[in-house]
C-alpha cells in the first residue's frame, strides 16, 4: 500500500495519530518528524494543519477530555465531583504517557474549559459562593494531577538497603495507589462538605 497523500490528512487524524504515538512510544517520541513518519508524509505537510508541537498537545488534550465520561446531570454536587474525579483518573490510566505532557501546560482545551463551566454550574446550584468555586475545582485538580502522575511511576519497589518500617509500601504498590486515591478523594469531598456547611452557618448567624 502506498503512502497517503497530503490531501488525506486531517487535523483530527493527526491528533489521533499523535495520541497513539505517545501511548505506544512515550512522551519523548512526540515530534512533528516522528508523527509525519507515522502518517506516511513529509514533516512540512503537517504545518498545513497544525502550527507547532504545543498545538498538537492541545489537540490531544481535547481527545482525552472527550474520552472522559463527565455526566453533567449527576447530583448531588458531592456525587458529581466524585464521578468527575473517577472519570479523570480512569482516562489518564488509559493514557499514562500523556500525563507529563498535559500537566506541564496551562489548560487551553475548549473541552476542558467546558468541563470547568459544568463543574462551576453544579457548585453554584449547591450554594457555593462565587469566590470559592474555582479554588474547590483547582484543589481537586491538584489531587487528580498527582494521582495521574502516579501511573507513570515504577511499580516494583526494591527492598534491599531500605530503612525498616516500609512494609506497607512494599507489599503491593499497585493496590497502594488505588487505596491512596480512594482515601484522598473521600477526605477531600468530606472536607468540601464541611467547608460549605460552615459557610452556610456563618451566612445565617
Amino acid at each position: 500500500m502506498g503512502r497517503p497523500s497530503r490531501s488525506m490528512l486531517t487535523r483530527d487524524g493527526i491528533m489521533e495519530a499523535a495520541l497513539a504515538l505517545v501511548d505506544e512510544e512515550g512522551a519523548e517520541a512526540l515530534s512533528t518528524t516522528r508523527l509525519a513518519a507515522r502518517l506516511g508524509v513529509k514533516g512540512p505537510s503537517l504545518y498545513n494543519y497544525v502550527s507547532s508541537r504545543a498545538e498538537i498537545i492541545d489537540g490531544v488534550s481535547e481527545l482525552i477530555v472527550a474520552e472522559m465520561d463527565l455526566d453533567p446531570t449527576i447530583r448531588p454536587w458531592t456525587a458529581a465531583l466524585d464521578s468527575w474525579a473517577r472519570a479523570y483518573r480512569a482516562t489518564f490510566a488509559a493514557h499514562p504517557n500523556m500525563v507529563p505532557l498535559l500537566v506541564m501546560r496551562p489548560t487551553q482545551s475548549i473541552a476542558a474549559l467546558q468541563s470547568y463551566t459544568s463543574a462551576f454550574a453544579v457548585l453554584r446550584e449547591a450554594g457555593w459562593p462565587e469566590d470559592r468555586m474555582a479554588p474547590i475545582v483547582q484543589c481537586l485538580e491538584y489531587f487528580l494531577t498527582g494521582a495521574a502522575l502516579d501511573f507513570g511511576l515504577p511499580r516494583q519497589v526494591q527492598s534491599e538497603g531500605l530503612v525498616p518500617g516500609l512494609d506497607p509500601a512494599l507489599a503491593d504498590p499497585l493496590r497502594l495507589g488505588d487505596l491512596a486515591f480512594e482515601t484522598g478523594l473521600t477526605i477531600l469531598i468530606r472536607g468540601f462538605e464541611e467547608t460549605l456547611n460552615n459557610l452556610r452557618t456563618q451566612h445565617h448567624s
